[in-house]
């Protein structure tokens, strides 16, 4: 591990940032125009102390996901991420897994996304990271671990929680997209193994997917319009946007409706009800808004 080249590049890359770059409010009274120790621990999910002793050239090494949980933060490249871990003490992460590292691009336009459901995911269906309405609507999956953490995976393995989001009446048809994205993402010499072994796992749990497996339908379009389930909320009709980096590996998905829709009151209601999340949530009761 080099402290002293970690702790520069921490500095610098924080000097760098501007809240609004990192979806914080400017604030009053800052002395310096780049973020405050505070902001990037926030950020991170770790204590200001400890991100504080990694400036200062005296903290313990960090651990791999902390590296991963920085990069996001300071919104690196895959090459500087390379090099935050290498400078660490740690290899750099395969970049065919996802490694909770975040393409910049996407994430910068997810940060200006605060009133509508948006999330990133990897061409498996790993939710990356998501905003507050992406959370209220389908759930934290900060706490998932793999294969868990595929939307695809919970779709067949899990149906009771996987398949929550959305009415009974499109479960044959979702279960088709998500074998075709999984399908696709096996054409794919990068995610190849990975989508392998989570077929596989599959097969052997869920006849229904190894029967749409064997259809071999290939995609990853994303369905332009659809209808999801908030437990409390009840059915949203939403327009869906996917924005693609350049290899494909990730997707940014943004979830609309009309203004003065219907649909656009129901989701404005995901602010009120917070990030519950609604697997937990009481079904069919919906909270009283004073409206």
């Amino acid at each position: 591990m080099d402290r002293p080249a970690l702790a520069a590049f921490l500095v610098q890359h924080r000097a760098d940032l501007r809240p609004e770059d990192v979806g914080l409010p400017a604030g009053a009274r800052r002395r310096t125009a780049g973020l405050r120790r505070e902001e990037v621990a926030l950020l991170a999910a770790m204590s200001v102390d400890y991100y504080t002793r990694l400036e200062q050239k005296r903290g313990p090494q960090p651990s791999p996901p902390l590296l991963a949980a920085l990069a996001r933060a300071l919104r690196l490249t895959d090459d500087e991420r390379d090099y935050l871990f290498r400078v660490a003490g740690h290899p750099a992460p395969d970049r065919s897994t996802p490694q909770g590292h975040v393409a910049p691009g996407l994430l910068r336009v997810l940060d200006r996304l605060t009133d509508t459901p948006a999330l990133i995911i990897t061409s498996l269906g790993e939710t990356i990271v998501q905003n507050e309405p992406a959370r209220a609507l389908f759930g934290d999956t900060d706490h998932l671990r793999d294969p868990e953490r595929s939307a695809i995976h919970r779709w067949f393995a899990d149906p009771a929680s996987g398949r929550r989001a959305y009415p009974a009446r499109d479960h044959a048809h979702q279960g088709r997209l998500q074998v075709a994205q999984l399908r696709a993402a096996y054409g794919r010499e990068a995610t190849r193994a990975r989508a392998a072994e989570m077929a596989r796992d599959l097969a052997a749990r869920s006849p229904e997917f190894a029967q749409l497996w064997e259809r071999q339908e290939v995609g990853h379009r994303f369905e332009d319009h659809k209808t999801v389930v908030h437990p409390q909320i009840g059915e949203i009709d939403v327009d869906c946007q996917a924005l693609f980096t350049e290899d494909e590996s990730q997707v940014l998905l943004v979830l609309t409706a009309p203004p003065r829709s219907e649909a656009a009151s129901r989701l404005a209601l995901l602010a009120v009800l917070g990030s519950e999340d609604p697997l937990t949530a009481e079904p069919g009761v919906r909270r009283d808004t004073g409206s």
